[in-house]
């Protein structure tokens, strides 16, 4: 009994013993662990636990100035009062409280509380509204109103205990001065906040100048220089507590300014341009059109002032148009529905680029290069009869007019229509009467493509259209894509709904819609049918017969100042090709063109005009369009520049556009009456300055200094 107590005793020491010394083991462990985590890696672990509470807030730099080439102010910054909520603040307030604070942030500010309440939802998080959401740092207070007027301000900054959370300071937004009262709202284009997918794109290529809070180009010359006039955000760093409450300030890295874009934009020509082509507009919608019996609907236009040696734009207008200060701080559903609504004239469009319509007779010049190089001479005459039959249909001259056997010249002089039918129907009776051959040549075809017609002209403003050269194989092409359609209408009896003219041709195209056929020979060689430009394209065109042959990248950015007036960078002009005419041609058609500003369907528009000191040459043409009224069209040249206008469903050429594009010639070179003076003209020495702007390092920009000043 006794040896059985002795043996319990001893393993229970045993027990003891084991324990103690695991024990022992765990406590070394333990202290060893520390000594690791507090002396040999403690500096380690000390810049983690600091980082984890100092968060950076993101201070937005001001966007860069866009100027003309005088350097007038387009584009500037102006300060608001915005007022902004601190999202982590007031998420850890109670239901009912925060509830209470932003009905009493809504009345102040004039809106819904759950119009705030979405505002405070971060982007990719349950709840979250596309394009309404905050996009950056969860630690920033997000702007939720701008514009605020000073009363309202100076309630919410000197009544914090009734606000908390709540932060008024003045911020930069774009601004637009309007010198000379432009809009130009197609040129500068217009800012949105960045997306989600832009965000995580910029982050993958390492683009540290943009953040959720960024504000980035959208169109015109904000999206093509965009990545300059942005420039690159600065940061402030606060300290917060384990809460995520802001408990101090830690430093901060200054924003830097973006870089000012000067253009070669003139703004006092792009007030002549769009006051006259408002006008003219005006005029038109008050105008009756002789062949419907009403006025002119004049739905849309667009006008250009190209420098001729440069390709540099001067001026471009596009009605209709739209404010661009609406983008500003956010575009309500109401006004972005508007700039796309058809019933407004679609707005957001800019016709000068954009828009595409068929060339009428301005296309006459081009197709008169490709037969004085494929055949014809200056000594060929054709007959401008008042009709010219092909098939079954007789193509008819404007009001039937004839004037017998003329030249290209005098073709040109009266914009003689069956003169050029001619012309087409022998190309495609001697190279492609059969309708089947998409490969057969057509010199005028391939002239309007040497010209640049149906690619984009290369402009440095993004969204151009290109065009359309009806051709052979776009036709097959388009037959391909639409003959399910037309068969479908075709193969069923006519309805009630379907005209006559609908059925007959949908019959038709369903069978033999591919053929490239006379008729569309004929038309092409006037501009008619489906061959669509842009006043843009047609303006680079006539410079290339004005400069010699030369086809410019038309430009609006000239170049790139930094914010203390350092030249970072000029913007040279840029050869898209040649045309590779004959100077006899070009010196023709040249010729020819003159005697239509003096003699022919211009010259009743510029009687009295000095045309002995600035010697314009024009072509005006009127473009029919299947169930629409007329597209007006000018286009003319100097030395110096090209001007063009068009106006859509607006009747006549000359009868339309042309008392526009006068004005526009005597502002460039300060016609008064019959005389030119110089010092009146729109831009100082008549053509634009070689120089750019002076720009002080106090933030004043001066006028170019021109070699003779």
């Amino acid at each position: 009994m006794a040896a059985t107590s002795s043996s319990s005793s001893h393993r229970s020491r045993l027990r003891l013993i084991v324990i103690q010394a695991l024990a022992f083991s765990l406590l070394a462990t333990l202290a060893a662990r520390l000594y690791y985590l507090q002396v040999v890696t403690g500096e380690e672990y000390q810049g983690k636990a600091a980082s984890q509470s100092v968060r950076d807030v993101v201070v937005q730099p001001e966007r860069g100035l866009i100027v003309d080439a005088m350097g007038r102010p387009l584009v500037t910054n102006r300060l608001t009062w915005v007022a902004s909520v601190d999202r982590t603040l007031i998420g850890r307030m109670e239901p009912r409280t925060r509830r209470a604070l932003l009905e009493r942030v809504g009345r102040v500010l004039d809106l819904e509380p759950r119009q705030i309440a979405r505002k405070l939802v971060l982007c990719g998080t349950v709840g979250a509204k596309e394009g309404v959401c905050w996009n950056g740092s969860p630690y920033q207070p997000v702007p939720v109103a701008q514009d605020l007027d000073d009363a309202t301000a100076l309630r919410i900054n000197e009544q914090p205990e009734d606000f908390p959370g709540v932060v008024v300071v003045q911020q930069s937004v774009r601004d637009y001065p309007e010198p000379y009262g432009i809009n130009a709202a197609h040129l500068l284009g217009y800012l949105s906040p960045i997306t989600k997918e832009e965000l995580e794109a910029a982050e993958l290529g390492g683009d540290s100048s943009v953040n959720g809070a960024s504000v980035v180009g959208r169109a015109g010359v904000e999206k093509e220089y965009d990545a300059w006039l942005r420039g690159q955000p600065g940061f402030q760093q606060v300290l917060v507590n384990a809460n995520g409450e802001v408990i101090g300030e830690e430093g901060d890295i200054q924003a830097q300014p973006g870089d000012t874009l000067v253009t070669s934009i003139d703004a006092k020509v792009q007030s002549v341009v769009e006051r006259q082509l408002h006008e003219m507009i005006r005029i038109a919608r008050s105008t009756v059109d002789t062949v419907t019996g009403r006025p002119y609907v004049a739905d849309a236009g667009a006008a250009v002032v190209m420098e001729v040696d440069t390709g540099r734009i001067v001026a471009m207008a596009s009605q209709p148009t739209y404010d661009p200060s609406v983008w500003v701080g956010g575009i309500t559903q109401k006004q972005l529905k508007r700039l796309y609504s058809e019933a407004a004239g679609t707005p957001l469009l800019g016709r000068a680029m954009q828009g595409q319509f068929a060339p009428g007779s301005t296309w006459k010049p081009f197709m008169t290069a490709a037969a004085l190089t494929h055949g014809y001479s200056a000594d060929t005459r054709l007959n401008c009869s008042s009709s010219f039959t092909v098939g079954n249909r007789a193509w008819k001259n404007y009001e039937s007019g004839a004037y017998g056997y003329i030249s290209f010249a005098d073709a040109l002089k009266v914009s003689c229509n069956t003169f050029f039918y001619r012309v087409g129907y022998d190309y495609w009776q001697r190279f492609g009467s059969d309708v089947a051959d998409v490969d057969a040549k057509d010199p005028l075809v391939e002239e309007a493509k040497t010209f640049g017609f149906g690619r984009p002209t290369g402009i440095d403003i993004p969204g151009e259209a290109s065009g359309r050269i009806a051709d052979r194989k776009w036709k097959l092409a388009y037959y391909r894509s639409m003959k399910d359609y037309y068969c479908g209408i075709a193969d069923k009896p006519q309805d009630d709904k379907t005209s006559d003219f609908v059925y007959k041709f949908a019959y038709e195209f369903c069978v033999e819609g591919y053929a490239y056929r006379a008729g569309d020979a004929v038309n092409f060689a006037i501009g008619q049918g489906d061959t669509i430009v842009t006043p843009l394209q047609l303006a680079r065109g006539y410079a290339a017969i004005a400069n010699g042959g030369t086809l410019w990248e038309p430009r609006v950015g000239k170049a790139i100042v930094s914010p203390d007036g350092e030249v970072i960078r000029e913007i040279e002009p840029s050869k898209g090709g040649d045309v590779d005419l004959p100077d006899s041609v070009l010196t023709y058609i040249d010729e020819a063109l003159k005697t239509v500003s003096r003699e022919g369907t211009m010259a009743w528009r510029l009687g009295g005009f000095p045309l002995d000191q600035v010697q314009i040459r024009s072509k005006t043409g009127s473009a029919e369009v299947y169930g629409k009224q007329s597209t007006s069209w000018v286009a003319s040249y100097t030395d110096d520049y090209v001007v063009v206008m068009m106006v859509s469903q607006g009747g006549t050429g000359s009868g339309t556009s042309g008392p526009g594009i006068r004005k526009i010639w005597e502002a460039l070179y300060g016609v008064q009456g019959e005389r030119v003076v110089p010092s009146k003209a729109a831009i100082p020495g008549t053509v634009p300055p070689e120089k750019l702007p002076v720009f002080g390092r106090d933030g004043s920009i001066l006028p170019p200094v021109r070699e003779e000043d």
